[in-house]
């Protein structure tokens, strides 16, 4: 999760203690398995980056490089073998190499975490599917600014995306897991 997603402070931004404490269990216990951590930032380098995208969120024109709403939130303690995927859309997989970097790890399952449910969490959980993976979102773990998108996004991805699971589902699935 970038700091404009975290910052209240940011357009984009919001305030979600909860979110960052749950990611925060996650990482440590996918640090202690061993298992592979992946990042995402936003960053428009250029002005013909993504414009219909940013003419409709026209917030998204903070994120440029040098920009501190693009850092990853420090709370997270990204390690330096920990990736960032840079993407300019949605979704974690568009434009990007994550798949192949995934595949390149031997993944066939993703536990998607972040914000926001409506939008990255969301694009990156459908994407993740037809990329042919096995989705899981720990509800505690993604938040949104507006809790009646949070909550529809949610029944929606589990209707026919992922599973939406408790956080405390996904950290005993992990308990004895070395990779």
């Amino acid at each position: 999760m970038i700091r404009g997603f975290t910052d209240p402070a940011c357009p984009l931004g919001g305030d979600y203690p909860s979110v960052i404490a749950a990611n925060q269990a996650l990482l440590r216990a996918f640090r202690a398995a061993h298992l592979p951590v992946f990042f995402t930032t936003v960053i428009y380098r250029s002005a013909d980056q993504a414009q219909v995208f940013r003419a409709r969120v026209p917030a998204l024109n903070v994120l440029t490089p040098n920009s501190k709403w693009v850092d990853i939130d420090p709370a997270l303690g990204r390690k330096d073998n920990e990736p960032i995927i840079e993407k300019q859309w949605a979704s974690a997989f568009f434009k990007t190499d994550l798949d192949d970097q995934l595949r390149n790890q031997n993944v066939d399952s993703l536990v998607v975490t972040g914000l926001t449910t409506s939008g990255c969490v969301r694009a990156s959980a459908l994407d993740g599917l037809q990329y042919d993976y096995k989705v899981f979102v720990p509800r505690e773990a993604v938040g949104d600014r507006n809790q009646d998108a949070h909550q529809a996004n949610l029944f929606d991805l589990h209707a026919k995306y992922a599973d939406v699971v408790s956080l405390d589902d996904i950290l005993t699935s992990l308990k004895g897991i070395t990779s």
